[in-house]
């Protein structure tokens, strides 16, 4: 394998990440006080919580997802802007986990630590590239196996689900530019050597402001830093995101997705298309074979290995 294909070239200043977390990161007291009233501050209370609604989807396992609406309690004399609101966060709990699940954790991370602990610290990592996610708020683990995290939810929707109109209602340029917004959004990842590891379409959220279209990336339980194969594992996320994207995008933006994201190099995109393009239909081939065999499914539930 080159150079070109392990190594591509620095971030541009359209990619660049800002040196310090933005104010976002942080966590308002009402809202803390909030999760304290509701028991969500605990280990036992976030797993006898029986409020909100969950989200059933094929392969959760041993983890529960659970969307919550939290409200603060006002006060007479709580004249802040946080009095009042509400708060629509996710709960998620991680029960005790078979001893391979651990391993494997410990192999690709080198740390002990429980699901809970591994995904609050995947999306600081996420934030520290640049990158706008949720905000994780508490999460806690106990000696059993158990943990749990709380985060909050993300504006906007899924591509997968949005992407197809905003096409029909933008103009080329506005397009483009969003093209070139998702392609930063995974060089930032790429370049902060962490990848996904399920970077299909319904993981990343569009949302539409009056500054113009916002992308926050979701789904960080898996991501990682990987030490061998880095070649291997950007192409992974890279087919993945072209394997869920509308036809009519990839055959209009993809180049300019790839120009942005390799900066240009004419040898490096050689390179990872044809890579990109071997792992696509190996994931089509799969799935086909799914379909005929009456077994459909979920971009999430694909194997990607």
């Amino acid at each position: 394998m080159t150079d070109a294909c392990e190594k591509p070239s620095q971030l541009t200043d359209a990619c660049e990440k800002p040196s310090q977390l933005t104010d976002a990161c942080e966590k308002p007291s009402q809202l803390i006080a909030a999760i304290t009233a509701a028991g969500l501050d605990t280990v036992e209370g976030a797993f006898a919580y029986q409020g909100g609604e969950d989200f059933d989807k094929p392969g959760l396992g041993h983890r529960r997802r659970t969307r919550i609406t939290l409200f603060h309690e006002v006060d007479e004399v709580d004249e802040s802007d946080e009095a009042g609101q509400s708060h629509t966060l996710y709960l998620k709990r991680y029960g005790r986990e078979p001893l391979k699940t651990r391993l494997g954790r410990f192999i690709a991370t080198g740390r002990f630590t429980s699901a809970a602990e591994a995904e609050f610290a995947n999306i600081q990592s996420t934030h520290a590239a640049g990158i706008k996610t949720m905000i994780p708020v508490i999460c806690g683990a106990d000696s059993s196996g158990r943990s749990y995290l709380v985060v909050t939810s993300v504006p906007g929707d899924a591509i997968e689900r949005c992407l197809e109109k905003f096409l029909a209602g933008s103009d080329a340029p506005t397009v483009a530019q969003l093209t070139k917004d998702l392609a930063c959004l995974v060089s930032k990842l790429h370049s902060g050597r962490l990848v996904h590891r399920d970077l299909y379409a319904s993981h990343i959220f569009l949302d539409q402001t009056p500054e113009g279209p916002q992308l926050y990336l979701i789904d960080l339980a898996r991501l990682f830093s990987p030490r061998l194969r880095f070649f291997r594992w950007r192409v992974k996320d890279l087919a993945q995101l072209k394997y869920s994207m509308p036809g009519k995008w990839i055959d209009r933006y993809w180049q300019v997705f790839m120009d942005t994201y390799l900066k240009g190099s004419s040898s490096a995109g050689t390179c990872y298309e044809r890579a990109i393009d071997r792992k696509v239909a190996r994931m089509s081939n799969r799935t086909r074979r799914k379909v005929r065999g009456g077994k459909l499914e979920t971009y999430e539930d694909r194997p990607g290995n």
